[in-house]
């Protein structure tokens, strides 16, 4: 499909056509499921550039981006998905939301919704090149718990690391609960590291106990995740920098559950991050 008729789907969200040929790289049991690693990596690079261009056209409508979302950092669900790295889309103005621990999303726009815990940084200051984690601890500003709300065009979920990434990266809508300063939780990187990556939570459907996860599923813990996905970032072809404001969150602690109207869920965060509550309507 065009980066036009992609962004169509968005906009009223339906489901790709059946026979959608977006990527080459994979559907289980054909013929290019057995491509070479390297080819695989440049299928997903063309989705980069595509989902680049869908970026421009919802800029040039009047969408602002507000940061970024890293999707597939938790490993133990990639076999489930049918991905092999972490992929990252853009967060906008209209799909980004804060609360202090309680909200409700309508979902009426979305198509095939399900719900992420995840924590969430707010960057002070764009990362220097080949930025430590010391380096890029001082560029960040505040720390959050957050629903990621994803998505996916592809009828029951089923797709390949390149349609995902065309997709948006799945990004829907992010809610972001109480921020912290990230300089009042931990004195250093190494600090925070161990604080998030140690974190719990437990995700709650209409009361009943969903799943447990923690920060260490992501990538080893959400700073490494913002770390990983800041060389990935810079390392695609025309796309935009992190910069003062901008807002990421880090992946999934938990399996991405689907949601339904009238459900309301909860994630109970450990310290230093609080609780968080979203009804769907």
């Amino acid at each position: 499909m065009t980066p036009t008729e992609i962004l169509q789907h968005l906009d009223q969200a339906t489901l790709w056509p059946a026979d959608t040929d977006t990527d080459t790289d994979a559907r289980p049991g054909t013929a290019t499921h057995t491509q070479t690693p390297a080819a695989l990596a440049d299928d997903v690079a063309g989705a980069y550039q595509s989902a680049l261009q869908v970026r421009q056209l919802r800029m040039d409508r009047g969408d602002v981006p507000r940061g970024y979302k890293i999707g597939f950092t938790n490993r133990s669900i990639w076999p489930r998905y049918n991905v092999l790295a972490p992929i990252w889309g853009t967060v906008w103005n209209t799909t980004l939301e804060f609360c202090e621990g309680d909200a409700a999303i309508p979902l009426s726009d979305r198509c095939q919704p399900r719900i992420e815990p995840e924590a969430v940084f707010g960057m002070r200051a764009t990362p220097p090149a080949n930025a430590t984690l010391e380096a890029l601890y001082d560029c960040i500003e505040w720390v959050a718990p957050g629903f990621e709300i994803v998505q996916s065009h592809a009828a029951n979920w089923k797709f390949t690391a390149s349609m995902a990434v065309r997709d948006g990266g799945l990004h829907s809508h992010l809610l972001v609960g109480r921020r912290v300063a990230v300089n009042t939780i931990a004195p250093s990187a190494q600090a925070l590291n161990l604080t998030l990556a140690s974190c719990q939570v437990a995700l709650h459907k209409d009361g009943a106990l969903a799943e447990r996860g923690q920060g260490l599923n992501v990538l080893d813990g959400p700073l490494l995740a913002l770390s990983y996905f800041l060389g990935e970032l810079r390392q695609c072809k025309a796309a935009p920098d992190l910069k003062p404001g901008d807002v990421i969150t880090t992946g999934t602690w938990t399996d991405a559950w689907p949601v339904q109207a009238g459900e309301t869920w909860r994630a109970d965060f450990q310290a230093p991050l609080s609780p968080l509550s979203v009804k769907f309507t």
